[in-house]
C-alpha cells in the first residue's frame, strides 16, 4: 500500500553524521523532520578517525554521551612516519582551546550510534528510501522516493542533503563540478591487525609516507577490538599502471614502508580491499532557496587529514542555526551564515591538503627545530580546529608556505 503524502518542516537526505545531528538539533527545537536513508544501517562506510573539534559538535546535539559508552578507540593525535623519519603530534598540546582527544570508529557502529540517537531524540527515520526526484512546488518542496515496496512523495519547507558521497541533491538539480585537486584511488580494508610493536601508540592514527613517491601515503587507523583500517592513496595514473589485483596492490605498497611494514608484521588480511576513485568532488553552490548540502554532498576535499567528519558536523551546526531562523520567519542571509563560514574551515583544510602533496607541509610535519608554539598551532589545525581565527595558520594560510621555506633553510 503506497504511504500517503507527507508534509514535514525539514526534510533530511541520509542518515550519515551529518543527517543525525542535523536531525536530531531540528526535532529538539520542536520541528518534525524526516530522514530518508537509501541503505540499511549498520553499514560500512569510510572516514574512521574523527578529530577532536568534532566532540564539541556531538556534546551541543545532545549525543556525546552514547559515543563514550560506545566502546571506541581512543584517540588523543596523530603520528607520521617516512623512511626512518618519525613524527608525532598531541593534539591535547594545542594552540587553540577545547576538546583535545577523540575516537577512532568503525563507521558502521559510529554512525548508527548517532542514527539511533537521533530516533530517541523524535526523529523519524526511513531506512532503504532512495530520493529520486526534487519539485520546488513554491512554499514547498516534493520529493519522489522509492522504497523496497513502493513510489510515494513527500513534502517539506526545506530539504538538507547529508547524502554524502551519494550527492543526492547535486546530481538531481546539476549542481556538481570537478574538484581543483588531481583524481587519486583509494585502496582500503580492515584488519586482524596483530599489533604487539613496543613503538606502536594505538592512541594515534598513523600516516605513512612512501619512500619511492611522496603522492603516495597510507593510513593505519586502530580500533579497540584489535583489528584496524589500513588504505593507500594513490594518483590516479600510478594506479591505471596496475597489472595486479586491489588486495596485492595494497599489500605491495605498505611493504615498502619501514615504520607500518614493522608494525603490520604479523597482520591478517582477511576482508576484501575496496576502492574509491576520484573522491574528491566540489559544488557550484551550497544552498539554494529551500535546500542547503551538508558534509561531502557538498564537498569532499581528501582524507589525509580526517577532515570529513569534521567538516560534515560543523556544517550540520551551521545550517541549523540559520535554518532555525528562517523556520522562525526571520532573514536568513545563506551566504554569510552558513556557506561562508563554512568554507572558512574547509578552506583551511584545503591549504593543509595542497601543502601536503606539494611537500610544504611534509617539510613542516618532519622539521626537527620546529617551535614549541608553532607545532601547537600546527597540531589545532589537525586536531580540526580550522575556524579559529585567532590561530595564525588558519587566519593567513600562505603562512604554511613560509614556516616550510624557514623549515628548507
Amino acid at each position: 500500500m503506497e504511504k500517503p503524502r507527507r508534509c514535514y518542516d525539514v526534510v533530511v537526505i541520509g542518515a550519515g553524521p551529518a543527517g543525525a545531528v542535523a536531525s536530531s538539533i531540528l526535532s529538539e527545537k520542536g520541528y518534525r523532520v524526516l530522514v530518508l536513508e537509501k541503505q540499511h544501517f549498520p553499514r560500512f562506510s569510510i572516514g574512521e578517525s574523527l578529530l577532536p573539534q568534532c566532540m564539541e559538535i556531538l556534546e551541543s546535539a545532545g549525543m556525546l554521551q552514547a559515543v563514550v559508552e560506545a566502546g571506541f578507540q581512543y584517540k588523543n593525535g596523530a603520528a607520521f612516519a617516512t623512511n626512518n623519519q618519525y613524527s608525532s603530534f598531541d593534539f591535547r598540546e594545542k594552540f587553540s582551546t577545547g576538546w583535545g582527544t577523540t575516537y577512532q570508529v568503525q563507521r558502521a557502529q559510529f554512525d548508527k550510534v548517532l542514527a539511533d540517537c537521533a530516533a530517541e531524540k523524535g526523529v523519524e527515520i526511513r531506512y532503504g528510501h532512495d530520493v529520486v526526484a526534487y519539485k520546488d512546488m513554491g512554499d514547498q518542496v516534493q520529493l519522489d522516493v522509492i522504497s523496497e515496496d513502493n513510489t510515494y512523495q513527500v513534502e517539506a519547507k526545506f530539504i538538507l542533503d547529508a547524502s554524502g558521497f551519494g550527492r543526492v541533491l547535486p546530481k538531481l538539480l546539476g549542481l556538481e563540478k570537478e574538484s581543483t585537486l588531481s583524481p587519486r584511488v583509494s585502496l582500503f580494508t580492515h584488519i586482524e591487525d596483530g599489533i604487539n610493536h613496543s613503538e606502536y601508540d594505538r592512541d594515534k592514527i598513523l600516516i605513512s609516507v612512501c619512500p619511492e613517491n611522496n603522492q603516495i601515503w597510507y593510513w593505519l587507523i586502530p580500533f579497540s577490538d584489535g583489528r584496524a583500517s589500513v588504505g593507500v592513496i594513490l594518483p590516479r595514473e600510478i594506479y591505471e599502471q596496475n597489472q595486479i589485483s586491489n588486495h596485492d596492490l595494497l599489500r605491495q605498497y605498505i611493504s615498502k614502508t619501514t615504520t607500518m611494514n614493522a608494525f603490520l608484521e604479523k597482520a591478517k588480511f582477511d576482508t576484501d580491499v575496496r576502492k574509491m576513485d576520484g573522491y574528491s568532488c566540489d559544488v557550484t553552490h551550497l544552498y539554494g532557496d529551500k535546500f542547503a548540502l551538508l558534509g561531502n554532498a557538498g564537498e569532499f576535499l581528501d582524507p589525509v587529514f580526517s577532515s570529513g567528519v569534521t567538516i560534515a558536523l560543523k556544517s550540520a551546526d551551521l545550517a541549523t542555526h540559520a535554518l532555525d531562523k528562517q523556520l522562525k520567519g526571520l532573514a536568513v542571509d545563506w551566504e554569510t551564515e552558513y556557506a561562508k563560514p563554512l568554507k572558512q574551515g574547509v578552506n583551511t583544510f584545503r591549504a593543509f591538503v595542497d601543502g601536503w602533496y606539494d611537500g610544504t607541509l611534509q617539510d613542516v610535519i618532519f622539521a626537527e627545530d620546529k617551535s614549541t608554539q608553532i607545532k601547537k598551532m600546527i597540531s589545532s589545525v589537525l586536531a580540526g580546529y580550522a575556524w579559529d581565527k585567532k590561530n595564525p595558520y588558519v587566519k593567513d594560510l600562505n603562512r604554511l608556505k613560509v614556516l616550510a621555506e624557514l623549515c628548507r633553510a
